[in-house]
């Protein structure tokens, strides 16, 4: 595993079809930190993380100190589909994606690995059962055995949690830990502040626009909490799309009538 770097934000815009859902966001997360991202629900949480992991383009700004290739994603629960016919042993196997590329069968030590991450997140046994077949917290476990075998020195969550039993809650939050203490650089949207209070040492507060980034107990006041609701309620969702300067740039003009 390569060693992570700082990642930082500078002045980052980014959103959907030249509406931006979060706005001018500068900021760093050191190399190996474990951190937070919260805020009210439409505050732009899910749409930062998915520019950090390359997966959405910045309508202005930047992303540096990350590559697509050095970050494990997990999105949403809702956002994969579990229809798909494919057993826990075949979810797994994609976190092995960069060393197998489309045509490569897993060799007989690659599929060690495979079956010690989904021992690792307390699915021994399940490895031929299918993934409609699982409950939200073993199909949670199941995606975490894929983000083990990308091995990436940045790991990205958004909702990791959501929709699990308590003993799942538990294991992943001990994987979590176990990641970070291998210097490995871990950041997850996040509801529940008690949770995020008693894990997470670093914490970023969006509500379209940074609030407040820095130590958990810093961030998490109730100054910085009413400011968050305050700008949430204020955005205007009908404000009118970013304008962009010149044909094919990037640098749009905002708008965001709040």
């Amino acid at each position: 595993m390569p060693e992570p770097a700082d990642i930082e934000l500078l002045d980052l815009t980014a959103g959907y079809e030249r509406h931006p859902a979060v706005h001018h966001v500068s900021l760093r997360w050191r190399a190996g930190e474990l951190a937070a991202v919260v805020g009210p629900n439409g505050a732009g949480k899910s749409t930062l993380l998915k520019a950090v992991a390359g997966r959405l383009r910045p309508m202005h700004g930047s992303v540096r100190g990350v590559a697509p290739r050095q970050v494990a994603y997990l999105p949403q629960t809702s956002e994969v589909d579990r229809a798909f016919p494919v057993t826990v042993a075949e979810l797994a196997v994609m976190g092995l994606w960069h060393e197998l590329g489309p045509l490569r069968r897993a060799s007989p030590e690659q599929r060690a690995r495979v079956s010690a991450a989904i021992a690792a997140v307390g699915l021994q046994g399940f490895e031929q059962r299918t993934l409609d077949t699982l409950s939200g917290g073993q199909f949670q476990r199941a995606l975490f055995a894929r983000l083990m075998l990308q091995d990436a020195p940045v790991v990205l969550l958004d909702e990791p949690f959501a929709g699990v039993d308590t003993r799942t809650l538990e294991d992943l939050i001990c994987i979590l830990q176990r990641w970070h203490e291998a210097g490995r650089t871990v950041i997850a949207v996040l509801h529940d502040f008690e949770l995020v209070r008693a894990v997470f040492p670093t914490t970023t507060l969006l509500a379209r626009e940074l609030v407040a980034h820095g130590p958990t107990a810093q961030v998490l006041t109730d100054a910085h909490l009413l400011r968050a609701r305050q700008l949430q309620e204020a955005f205007d969702e009908r404000a009118e799309l970013c304008e962009l300067d010149a044909p094919g740039t990037q640098e749009p003009v905002h708008d965001h009538r709040h």
